[in-house]
């Protein structure tokens, strides 16, 4: 069988994201790394913080690699050999770590570099908006003429806007009064994956160059995807450049899905926070199984739930 792993973005931190892999051994040195640059050990930290702590963008961008890195760690052992791994925003940038492109340690610091870049190109006073149930051509004309842009194209007419918060707001007045299913603004304050972040790019495409190694190359059986085209990262240099541009570039995350089923894909697991991957690729691909992380009480959970997949 192909398992989809998928790196999951910011928006689900939550008390007990680290639960399951904080005292395994494997994952050990991820989180004493983390700690090192948050100045606390993560496991600890994230059971006394606010929602309000744990949605700071720099703190949140660190939290979800670290989820995403040490889950990975844990469960390599009981993985398929053929995987391929797709990120959600600053997943994306875990994924290269999943995918064995760039060291542990060097993805970490790339996204304290990432998180710093972008506060530094936003003026403060941005936002992200979710909405659910308008065509693309109605989103586009509701941000048409306003700082604001998609953001994130997900499967069923779910869309992510990134803006100025007073565009947001007049944009989420607009879009229900439109019929929109559900309108509902995202803990992330930054425009991620639009225009506003775009004096972002160039610091984090130097760091990313400089953290990957000369010899990088895909673990055996592995594909990873970019997030703006969906499209397999063959040539290492330019998937770089592709995965710093993601942050002023929309999202084709709906793309993404369908290109790891087209891969072969045969069942997806999301290595969270949360689940909202999971919950889109069910219901993109309804006889595909999908499950997340937080789905599991115990790694052997995970472990008995890997070995039913059909192969």
């Amino acid at each position: 069988m192909a398992l989809a792993l998928l790196c999951s973005g910011q928006g689900s931190q939550h008390a007990g994201m680290f639960d399951l892999t904080g005292a395994a051994p494997a994952a050990r040195d991820v989180f004493e790394y983390a700690a090192l640059l948050l100045g606390e050990d993560p496991r600890s930290w994230i059971h006394n913080a606010t929602d309000e702590q744990r949605c700071v963008n720099r703190t949140a961008q660190v939290l979800c690699v670290v989820q995403a890195v040490a889950a990975h760690a844990v469960l390599r052992p009981l993985l398929p050999r053929r995987l391929c791994v797709a990120g959600y925003s600053v997943g994306e940038l875990a994924s290269w770590a999943v995918a064995g492109l760039l060291p542990v340690h060097a993805v970490l610091d790339v996204a304290i570099t990432r998180a710093q870049a972008m506060d530094a190109a936003s003026s403060g006073d941005q936002g992200m908006l979710f909405v659910r149930g308008l065509s693309q051509a109605e989103i586009q004309a509701l941000c048409q003429g306003r700082q604001a842009a998609v953001a994130i194209v997900n499967p069923g007419q779910a869309w992510v806007i990134g803006g100025r918060l007073a565009d947001l707001t007049a944009i989420a007045v607009e879009a229900a009064a439109h019929g929109a299913n559900r309108v509902a603004h995202v803990p992330v304050a930054v425009a991620s994956h639009t225009f506003l972040l775009a004096d972002a790019v160039a610091p984090v495409s130097d760091a990313l160059h400089q953290a990957v190694p000369a010899t990088a190359r895909t673990a055996p059986g592995t594909r990873v995807f970019s997030g703006i085209d969906a499209r397999v990262v063959l040539n290492v240099d330019e998937g770089l450049n592709k995965l710093a541009r993601q942050i002023a570039e929309p999202i084709q995350w709906e793309q993404c899905l369908q290109a790891c089923v087209e891969a072969g894909a045969t069942a997806f697991l999301e290595l969270g926070p949360g689940r909202a991957l999971a919950d889109m690729a069910a219901s993109a691909f309804p006889r595909i199984p999908a499950r997340s992380l937080d789905d599991f009480r115990t790694l052997q959970g995970v472990s008995d739930w890997l070995a039913r997949l059909p192969d």
